[in-house]
C-alpha cells in the first residue's frame, strides 16, 4: 500500500478484518505538553521526539515548528506558517506576545484568515499594550507581533470573552505559565460570560499541573500561583478525537482499539459514554490501554457541541445507521471550524439519503438527524479541505458497508496522517 491518499472508497463488508486500530498521539495534549517542555526546559519533548514525522498530526507539526521559531535568539522578524491551524495559531500568537522581543510575522490559509481571532488580539492588546506590544493584521494575511522586552509593570491579568472558543482561554492561560516563570509573580486569565468546550481549559489545566505549575482557579478566573519541576516529564496519550473513529470502525468489522486511555481529561472521551448511551459495550482485550466494543444500538444518541464538539461529525456518521433519530445540540459552533462543519454534516447526511431537521433556539442552535429508510448503494462526499468530514464520510462507509466516492481525502494529514493505513488494516479496499 502506498502513503498516497484515495480518491474512491470502495468497501467490501465481506473483506473487513477484525485488526487493531491504533490512533496518532493527541493533537490537543501535544500542542499543550510541546509548549510547556519549551517553557520549562523539557525541549525537544521526548514523546513527540519518538513519533515519526509522517505519523504526527500536522498541526502538531505546525506548533512544533513555530515554538522552534521563538526559541530562536531575538533577531530579524521570524516567519510561521500556520497552515489552516486555529489551535497552533492562537497558542503561538500568544507564546509570541510573552517571548521578549519577539518578532513575528504569522500567515496561514484563507479560511484560517477567515476565522474569528479578535478577542484573543484584543485581550493581548489589552494587557499587554501599554508595555509595548504591537499587533497588526493583514486583510487577512500576514499578522506581525512584536513583543515588548518588559512586562512587570503591566497588571497580570488577560481577560477574554468564554462564549467563542476555548482556545482563546486556554492560549492566554499558557501565556500566564510563561510570565510565571520568568517574572516569579502569578498571571491569571478572567473570562467573561460561559466559556464553551470548557472541556478544552480543563486539558490545559491538566497539563500545566503534570509540567508542575500550580492553578487556582474560581469561576471564570484561572490563576497560575506557583511551579515545581516534576520528577519525569508526562508521556502522550493516544487522540481521542481519532479515537472516536476508531471505536466505531472496531465496533463494525470485531477489531480492537489500542492506546486508549479512559481516564483521559480530553473531551471527546466522551464518545465512550455516548456509545454505550446507544448500547455499544466496552470489554477489555488483554493488552493494557487496548478494548473492543460489542452491542447493537438501540438507544437515542444525544450530544452537545458544548461538550465535544469535534466529536459531531463522526457522531452524525453513526446517527446515519442507528434505528432512531439522533440530536445534536449546541451546533451552532461548527460554522466557525475548517470549514462550516455545520453544513457538513447535512450534506453527508443527505448524501447518504437521511434528512436533518435544524432549530434555533434562545441562545443556541439543534440539528436532528433521521437516517434513511432504504440505504443507498452509493454516496459521495467531498471534504471541503476538512479532515473531520472526511473521516466521518469514511467511517460511515464502513458503518454500513455502501461504496463511498471521496474528494479531497488528503486533508486527514492534519490530525491523523495514517488515517488510510488503519483503514487498510480492517480490510478497507480502495482506489
Amino acid at each position: 500500500m502506498s502513503h498516497a491518499s484515495p480518491s474512491r472508497l470502495t468497501v467490501d463488508p465481506s473483506a473487513l478484518s477484525a485488526s487493531p486500530l491504533t490512533p496518532p498521539v493527541s493533537k490537543s495534549d501535544a500542542q499543550r505538553a510541546l509548549v510547556l517542555g519549551h517553557l520549562t526546559g523539557a525541549w525537544p519533548l521526548p514523546s513527540v521526539q519518538a513519533e515519526s514525522d509522517e505519523d504526527l498530526p500536522a498541526d502538531v507539526r505546525v506548533l512544533r515548528r513555530g515554538v522552534e521559531a521563538l526559541r530562536l535568539p531575538p533577531g530579524p522578524v521570524r516567519d510561521v506558517d500556520c497552515a489552516d491551524g486555529g489551535a497552533p495559531f492562537r497558542i503561538l500568537v500568544t507564546q509570541a506576545a510573552v517571548t521578549p522581543g519577539a518578532r513575528v510575522r504569522f500567515t496561514g490559509t484563507p479560511r484560517l484568515g477567515e476565522r474569528p481571532h479578535g478577542p484573543l488580539f484584543t485581550s493581548l492588546k489589552q494587557a499587554l499594550g501599554a508595555s509595548g506590544l504591537t499587533l497588526t493584521e493583514g486583510s487577512p494575511w500576514p499578522v506581525e507581533l512584536h513583543a515588548p522586552q518588559d512586562t512587570t509593570k503591566a497588571a497580570p491579568v488577560f481577560r477574554v470573552p468564554g462564549a467563542q472558543s476555548s482556545q482563546y482561554a486556554s492560549s492566554l492561560l499558557l501565556g500566564c505559565a510563561e510570565r510565571f516563570l520568568r517574572e516569579k509573580r502569578a498571571w491569571s486569565v478572567e473570562i467573561e460570560g460561559t466559556l464553551t468546550s470548557a472541556g478544552y481549559m480543563d486539558l490545559t489545566v491538566a497539563w500545566l499541573r503534570r509540567f508542575g505549575f500550580t492553578v487556582e482557579q474560581s469561576e471564570g478566573h484561572y490563576s497560575v500561583t506557583q511551579y515545581q519541576a516534576p520528577e519525569s516529564v508526562p508521556s502522550l496519550p493516544g487522540d481521542w478525537s481519532s479515537l472516536g473513529y476508531l471505536v466505531l470502525i472496531a465496533w463494525r468489522t470485531g477489531g480492537t482499539v489500542e492506546r486508549a486511555e479512559p481516564e483521559s481529561a480530553h473531551p471527546d472521551q466522551a464518545i465512550l459514554r455516548l456509545v454505550a448511551d446507544v448500547g455499544l459495550k466496552m470489554i477489555p482485550a488483554g493488552a493494557p490501554n487496548t478494548w473492543r466494543f460489542q452491542g447493537e444500538p438501540t438507544g437515542e444518541l444525544k450530544a452537545s457541541g458544548k461538550e465535544c464538539p469535534d466529536l459531531l461529525p463522526t457522531l452524525a456518521a453513526l446517527a446515519c445507521v442507528l434505528p432512531r433519530p439522533t440530536t445534536l445540540t449546541d451546533v451552532g459552533i461548527l460554522r466557525v471550524k475548517e470549514s462550516d462543519r455545520l453544513e457538513g454534516i447535512r450534506t453527508l447526511v443527505t448524501a447518504y439519503g437521511g434528512t436533518t431537521e435544524l432549530s434555533a433556539g434562545a441562545d443556541s442552535e439543534t440539528l436532528r438527524i433521521f437516517p434513511p429508510k432504504v440505504k443507498p448503494s452509493r454516496f459521495a462526499m467531498d471534504s471541503r479541505g476538512d479532515h473531520r468530514l472526511a473521516m466521518s464520510a469514511a467511517t460511515l462507509c464502513v458503518l454500513s458497508g455502501v461504496s463511498l466516492d471521496l474528494t479531497g481525502p488528503e486533508c486527514v494529514e492534519k490530525s491523523f496522517p495514517g488515517f488510510w493505513r488503519q483503514l487498510a488494516r480492517a480490510g478497507v479496499r480502495y482506489s
